[in-house]
Order: C-alpha cells, then sequence, then structure tokens
C-alpha cells in the first residue's frame, strides 16, 4: 500500500495487483435458481401474501400461480399465505410479510381505508410484486399505478412472442439468454414505464401479431425506490395462462422477482437509458478489448466471459475516456468462493499490466480481504461503507452491478444500486480526468465473471473539482447525473374504467 501522494514501490504494486484473500463466503447450488439461495433465503420471518381478489375478468391460471408460489417458497425458505380477502390489508397484518404479491387481480378492490394501510406499508418498506393482470388493478388509485408501473391498455390473442432480455444481472431475468420466446397474452400499456423504472425485458413487437407500442415494449420491470421511499417493486406481465406457472423459466423469473422484493436478492433497479455497449456478449465487441499480460477472458455462449489464468489486464483499446458511467455485470463462479479480480480506471494505453497498477485505480472484487481492499474499495486507497456493501452484495455464484461514476478526479461507486464508495484522487502521479478502461485476469485460481459492459459519458466535469450534477447527494437521487434526469417520478394517469375481455 502506499501514501496518497507518492509513487508507488514495486512491492506495494504487487500488492496492488495480487490482493489477499481469506475465508469464503457460503453458496449453495440449487436447481431454480442460478447459483443457488443465498443465506438470506433462509433468514426467520420471510413472508409472502398472495392476493388473487379480482372486481373484473377472472383468470382460470391463478390457482395454478398461488401453487408454484407455494412451491417456490417451500423450496427457497420463504412462507406463503393466499387471500382473497381484501380485508387482509391493514397496518398491522400487511406488517407480517415482505412483499405482496398482487396475482392478476382486476378492477377495484381495495377501500380507501385498504389502500392507506398498503400504502403506508410500501413506503415502509414493504415489497410488491405484480404478475399479469395486476396492471389491470386499480386505475383510481395513482400511487398503486405508479407503483405497477404502468396501466393495461389491451392485448391481441395470445401467441408465441421473443423477449428481449435487458438486464441479465437481476435475479428474475439472470438465468436469461439474450432472446426469451415463449408464449403468452402479451399486454399492451397505457403509458412506458422506462422513465421510472429498469426495465428487464421487453417484446420483440416484430415477433408477434398486436403490439402497439412503437416498438419500445417493455414486458418486465423493477424499481428500487418508489417515490423515495425503500419499497421494491417488481411487475412481469407474464403469467395469463397455467401453463406459464409450470414453465422452468417463468417459475425462475417470478421466483427472481419474489426474492428482489422480500429482500433475498439486491438488484439495481434505478432507470437506466443512453448506455453505449463496450462489450455486448458478441465477439465483434470483445476484438475491441486487448490483453496486456499473461491469462485471457474466455467468450461463452451465454454472452459471458470469465477470467482465465493471470496476472494480466484486458483493456477497451479504442478510446480513453473522462467524465462518464461505467457499468457492468460481474459475479464470482463461487466454485471455490474465493475469487478475485477487479475493474481498472485511469490508466494509459500499455501491453504491461503494471502500467494500470502504477497510473490507474482498482475497484476491487473480493469480499475476503480487509476493508481497503475488498468489494467496493478504491484497492489500496479507500474503504467502501462496509455496512452498505454488505447489505446490496449477492454471494459468489449470483451477479452483481457496479456503476463506476468519474466526474472529474471524483469516483463514485454504486453497488446494485447502492451507493457504497466515494473517493476524490489527490495523487498528482495519477488522474482520473482521462484515461482506458479494464478488468482484470487475476490468476488460474480467480475465475470471475462478466458481462454487460457499457457506459455513458457525461458533461466534463469543473477543472476544480466535479460536475454540480456529481454532488447531488444520495444513492436514490444521484442517478439523474447519469441519466440527465431521466427518472423524474412523472405521475400516472390516474384513467378510471375497466377494460372489457379476457385479461
Amino acid at each position: 500500500m502506499r501514501a496518497p501522494a507518492r509513487l508507488i514501490t514495486a512491492t506495494a504494486a504487487a500488492a496492488l495487483l495480487i490482493g489477499c484473500v481469506s475465508g469464503p463466503a457460503a453458496s449453495k447450488p440449487d436447481a431454480e435458481s442460478p447459483g443457488g439461495p443465498s443465506g438470506r433465503d433462509k433468514k426467520a420471518g420471510e413472508r409472502v401474501l398472495v392476493f388473487s381478489k379480482t372486481a373484473g375478468f377472472r383468470h382460470d391460471s391463478i390457482p395454478d400461480g398461488i401453487a408454484a408460489i407455494k412451491n417456490l417458497g417451500a423450496a427457497h425458505g420463504f412462507t406463503v399465505d393466499a387471500t382473497e380477502n381484501a380485508g387482509a390489508f391493514t397496518v398491522k397484518n400487511l406488517a407480517r410479510y415482505d412483499a405482496v404479491v398482487w396475482l392478476s387481480t382486476t378492477g377495484d378492490v381495495l377501500n380507501g381505508k385498504q389502500q392507506s394501510a398498503f400504502e403506508s406499508y410500501i413506503r415502509a418498506g414493504g415489497g410488491y410484486v405484480g404478475v399479469h393482470a395486476a396492471a389491470d388493478t386499480e386505475y383510481d388509485w395513482p400511487f398503486y399505478g405508479r407503483l405497477a408501473g404502468a396501466y393495461f391498455q389491451s392485448h391481441p390473442a395470445i401467441q408465441d412472442a421473443k423477449v428481449d432480455v435487458e438486464d441479465h444481472a437481476h435475479p428474475a431475468t439472470a438465468h436469461l439468454g439474450p432472446v426469451w420466446e415463449r408464449t403468452d397474452e402479451w399486454y399492451n400499456y397505457r403509458s412506458n414505464p422506462r422513465e421510472r423504472a429498469r426495465v428487464l425485458a421487453s417484446l420483440d413487437e416484430s415477433s408477434y401479431s398486436g403490439g402497439s407500442m412503437g416498438g419500445d415494449h417493455p414486458i418486465a420491470w423493477c424499481q428500487g425506490s418508489v417515490e423515495g421511499t425503500p419499497g421494491r417493486s417488481f411487475y412481469t406481465g407474464g403469467g395469463h395462462t397455467k401453463e406459464s406457472f409450470a414453465e422452468p423459466a417463468f417459475r425462475r423469473h417470478l421466483l427472481g422477482g419474489i426474492r428482489y422484493a422480500i429482500g433475498a436478492a439486491q438488484a439495481d433497479c434505478r432507470p437506466e437509458q443512453g448506455y453505449a455497449p463496450l462489450f455486448d456478449g458478441t465477439a465483434d465487441s470483445l476484438a475491441k478489448w486487448k490483453q496486456a499480460g499473461p491469462g485471457s477472458f474466455a467468450l461463452k455462449d451465454d454472452g459471458t466471459i470469465t477470467s482465465v489464468g493471470g496476472m494480466g489486464l484486458l483493456w477497451y483499446q479504442p478510446k480513453q475516456f473522462g467524465s462518464y458511467s461505467l457499468k457492468l455485470d460481474w459475479k464470482m463462479t463461487g466454485t471455490d468462493k474465493d475469487d478475485n479480480s477487479g475493474i481498472f480506471l485511469g490508466f494509459p494505453p500499455s501491453d504491461d499490466p503494471w502500467t494500470a497498477v502504477n497510473n490507474g485505480y482498482e475497484i476491487q472484487i473480493d469480499a475476503t480481504d480487509v476493508p481497503e481492499r475488498t468489494t467496493g474499495s478504491v484497492y489500496g486507497f479507500k474503504s467502501a461503507d462496509l455496512a452498505a456493501r454488505d447489505r446490496a452484495l449477492n454471494p459468489p455464484g449470483e451477479w452483481n452491478t457496479y456503476e463506476l461514476r468519474v466526474e472529474g478526479e471524483r469516483l463514485q461507486i454504486w453497488l446494485n444500486g447502492v451507493k457504497i464508495n466515494d473517493f476524490t484522487n489527490t495523487d498528482p502521479a495519477r488522474s482520473l480526468r482521462d484515461g482506458h478502461i479494464g478488468i482484470q485476469n487475476h490468476g488460474a485460481d480467480d475465475q470471475v465473471t462478466f458481462r454487460d459492459i457499457r457506459v455513458k459519458e457525461l458533461p466534463a466535469a469543473k477543472a476544480d473539482g466535479p460536475s454540480e450534477a456529481a454532488e447531488a447527494g444520495e444513492p436514490a437521487k444521484a442517478e439523474p447525473s447519469a441519466e440527465a434526469g431521466e427518472s423524474a417520478q412523472a405521475e400516472e394517469s390516474a384513467e378510471a374504467g375497466k377494460e372489457a375481455g379476457g385479461r
């Protein structure tokens, strides 16, 4: 480790690249959840309420959905209760549950007092899961419309369609490839939720008949904060048919949404627009990266790259970046639960990986080391907020998402949507204002997988410090500096009435 204002010694340089390791974190394989359930799946008291009251069209798949969720709960350590009694929506009763699943509800199903109780529950940190016709519910309750993300408008006949998976790190979509082809009743919505929610998957309207959203057709999404509250929201438009709940991929999709809503899995659900891919899972995009030093990264059929050997660095060659937001998804394989890697920023081009060590900064991936050398740290310089990091971190075998935001000499780090570090460079031997981006292949015993590396260039920071936008405070409000205000909470139209026909 080096003093902040002095050039690094050879010994400290080796420490920066090699790192230290110690005790592993546990992960248990599972058939329906990639990487298996974390220890958080098994905490005492996780309980889900399935609510399926209908005041309009009633889906004959509701019993199948209830049975599937109960089976998932039994297999993954959370208790499931089911009801169609709106009287269950009291402040006292809802406090017993980590999430409420609105399973193909339709129409006006709660009175004013019950609505107030549920709104208080969400504002206190409760979780919401909406399935299919949950979007055809409570048109006169604006809070519910914002929570669900969008209201139902219409649908064509049941048919096969292609679903484009946009987020491969969320537990609801981590098991899916780039395209998910399945049969369901595909909703059109009255508005697009993209500005307020993280879209996980969208419909390819050219793959079926009857899509009416102009080619940008979200079908599953999540929200990490509802109107600034800690409440979590997940919605999927699938689930009209009985067969959906027997479909393994859809069951895993639903399970991932529930795990997110109850807090058993973490994900970045802030809105995301305007990012350009640096690595999108294709060989063509990987060809723009150059290997420095020994080892390599292996491209897999699922669009991921996994580190092989080392000590080396794969860096993006076409350009250097100054002011930007970099996002990427990463996963420690979980085979030996003690893997190591990092993301390097702000270094000049070189075929020598030590150039990045001596001139750049590493954001570490390895939750088993000392604070300034562990996950979320600016390696050797500043520890992450460990309490926030631990709450946000998914275990080995599950995906995590970093946002690394560089503005001037300021580097801010988000893990799964939670801000965990804020560092300002004062070392005259280094600068974050201009440099390349790279990912480390640490050694033969360290396998870390990456996917979906993307960047959004930001306005240049002031010469004397970070931009005013970068000073925007807390994680839930910080995204607009990278998203140019795209996460503004525009109130959904509370359009009254019920749509006719099967939903």
